[in-house]
């Protein structure tokens, strides 16, 4: 995908299987922490046990994907404020070496995704 939609995809039934594929397994990481690898910057480390937790759970919850933070369709980004902070996660999709992109992210069997948790001010 190397150009911006013409239209924000708001629904499935405009969006192609391998961009169904990707959401499905971006969206499987992100409600549940399964499909891939969970990581939070020393930021968010740093934060109150309890605000760690508030953060987790807002992450999982999220779904307020738009065209502005969503414009391919693939729910892999995405901002929130948590007591305070400006939050942000992104998922990455790598080969499973983790050490390029992955040849097809819509493929679990040759993918590594990667969920990062960080707060804004360290973006």
């Amino acid at each position: 995908m190397s150009e911006t939609p013409d239209r924000f995809p708001e629904t499935s039934d405009v969006l192609d299987a391998e961009t169904l594929a990707i959401r499905s397994l971006n969206d499987q990481l992100r409600s549940s922490f399964s499909g891939g690898r969970v990581v939070m910057t020393q930021g968010v480390n740093a934060l109150a046990d309890a605000t760690i937790a508030n953060v987790l759970r807002a992450v999982r919850g999220f779904d307020d994907f738009s065209e502005d933070n969503d414009p391919y369709g693939t729910h892999e980004f995405g901002m929130l404020e948590i007591e305070g902070e400006r939050v942000m996660f992104k998922i990455d999709a790598y080969d499973q070496n983790l050490e390029y992109g992955s040849p097809d992210p819509a493929d679990p069997t040759v993918t590594t995704r990667v969920l990062t948790i960080l707060l804004a001010s360290e973006y």
